[in-house]
């Protein structure tokens, strides 16, 4: 979990430093035809577009795995999509319901080449991917906004707006690997590290469906009264370290014989150990995760919104 308060310690110092840089901004005003266009609770609906990426046991770049942002394989972004319906209050505060989809990857073969500890992650040569589909309830705090003490009806306001948001929410996710014959196999039914097995009681069984915990920053520029663009980067704290499906050890292969269905113990054969054969150094018992460090994801998106205003007389 250290790499998370890192993460929102980085967050609080770059959204301080912005504060003081955006705090001259040219301002913005909303009058047209004698009406003055603001309300003390402003309710927003948009879309975004960005990249998705994760943090896993698998992949990485040379040295210790998961080490915050200095782990993280460019190659391995993959789009991102979403919407979103928010409600601000005097521009401070705001409530934010949004739905985001996107996919996630990574492989241990981006290792291929490097000679330090790493080395032994391009050998156990596992992979994953999986489709992600979150709904997520924030709030956003505008410290600009705050510190300043702008009332709602002020003739003029900044047009940027840095922010810090936080919440909870709730995701799916299936990881998948290719087998021999190049076919994705949903790996959560084949129970790869022995997930509730009598013969492995310590090891519980992982749900697809899981809470997050969302926290991040961005930047809200407003175009017009009715068009904000936004700018924001989301990581989300997961509560398990199974989004790969790679968490412990190597389990006793005979398990899967007296556990699984005929056609599943024959997948998981071949997909618990994918090890390169000239380097089969992990037996049973031999580490195939790292369970101490929990998974992560996290975004960068551009959004557009609409905004919703009525006329307030001057």
């Amino acid at each position: 979990m250290k790499r998370q308060y890192k993460f929102l310690a980085i967050v609080i110092l770059l959204l301080t430093g912005f504060s003081f840089f955006t705090s001259d901004v040219r301002a913005q005003y909303y009058f047209y035809d004698k009406n003055y266009y603001d309300n003390p609770i402003l309710f927003e609906i948009g879309g975004s577009v960005g990249a998705m990426n994760c943090l896993t046991d698998l992949g990485g770049k040379p040295g210790l795995g998961k080490q915050f942002i200095k782990d993280l394989t460019l190659g391995t972004t993959n789009p991102a999509f979403g919407g979103f319906i928010s409600a601000t209050y005097q521009n401070k505060f705001a409530l934010r319901f949004e739905g985001t989809i996107g996919s996630l990857e990574a492989k241990d073969e981006t290792l291929k080449g490097v000679t330090d500890i790493a080395q032994g992650r391009y050998w156990r040569n596992l992979s994953f991917q999986t489709n992600i589909r979150e709904f997520s309830l924030m709030a956003e705090i505008h410290p600009l906004f705050i510190l300043t003490n702008y009332s709602t009806l002020e003739k003029e306001v900044p047009r940027f707006s840095p922010y810090l948001l936080g919440g909870i929410g709730f995701f799916n996710f299936n990881p998948r690997a290719k087998n021999d014959a190049g076919v994705l196999v949903d790996l959560h039914p084949l129970r790869l590290e022995g997930q509730g097995f009598p013969e492995y009681p310590d090891v519980k069984p992982y749900k697809l469906n899981q809470t997050n915990i969302p926290l991040g920053m961005g930047v809200k520029f407003e175009v017009s009264p009715l068009i904000n663009l936004r700018a924001e980067i989301v990581h989300r704290m997961l509560f398990t370290d199974y989004l790969d499906d790679v968490s412990g050890s190597y389990i006793d292969p005979s398990a899967f014989y007296s556990n699984l269905d005929p056609s599943d113990w024959e997948n998981a054969l071949t997909m618990y150990d994918r090890q390169l054969a000239d380097n089969k150094y992990w037996g049973v018992g031999g580490k195939r995760g790292n369970p101490d460090q929990k998974d992560s994801y996290f975004t960068f998106n551009l959004k557009v919104s609409l905004l919703f205003r009525s006329a307030v007389n001057e």
